[in-house]
């Protein structure tokens, strides 16, 4: 584990923070590899997370979300402390039911979303695979359904059918 402390900022709407060099080069020798993305396993201010390096206009970036720091985009500037550590551990996620059957059901749409980067795909699946209620999955399955066909925005991205 390494630990350091950071202030918290913030990119468009997404609070991170910036990993230190000498962390960031013993990340990449433990998971032999100096590219995006990079899976970690750590703490915030003592509250377990797990999540993903990535970089980002040349910057590795720490996205802090509030389920790993509590009210974090009403938190910045202020210093969080953190330990983190590469994490080799599986972490696939099934796609919801609901998702897969609209996908079943949508001939194009399912084309396009198979033919979006993994990562995008993982993000879709993700956003939705976490949602609580399930009238948040049904209205949220429909707007992805709807991004994929270009008919609107989904998680914060213009539909990969406009231009």
């Amino acid at each position: 584990m390494y630990t350091f402390s950071a202030p918290l900022q913030i990119i468009g709407i997404n609070p991170y923070v910036s990993v230190p060099d000498d962390i960031l080069i013993a990340l990449f020798a433990a998971a032999a590899k100096s590219t995006s993305p990079l899976p970690i396993k750590g703490t915030i201010n003592g509250a377990g997370f797990q999540q993903t390096l990535v970089r980002y206009r040349g910057e590795w970036r720490l996205y802090v979300n509030t389920s790993m720091l509590k009210n974090s985009p009403k938190r910045i500037g202020e210093a969080v402390h953190l330990t983190v550590d590469f994490d080799p551990g599986d972490r696939s996620i099934t796609p919801h039911p609901k998702l897969l059957r609209a996908l079943d059901e949508n001939r194009q749409a399912k084309t396009i979303f198979d033919g979006l980067t993994p990562s995008l795909q993982r993000e879709i699946v993700r956003y939705i695979s976490f949602l609580k209620s399930e009238e948040s999955v049904d209205r949220n399955v429909a707007k992805a359904i709807d991004f994929l066909l270009g008919n609107g925005p989904f998680i914060g991205r213009k539909s990969p059918r406009c231009g």
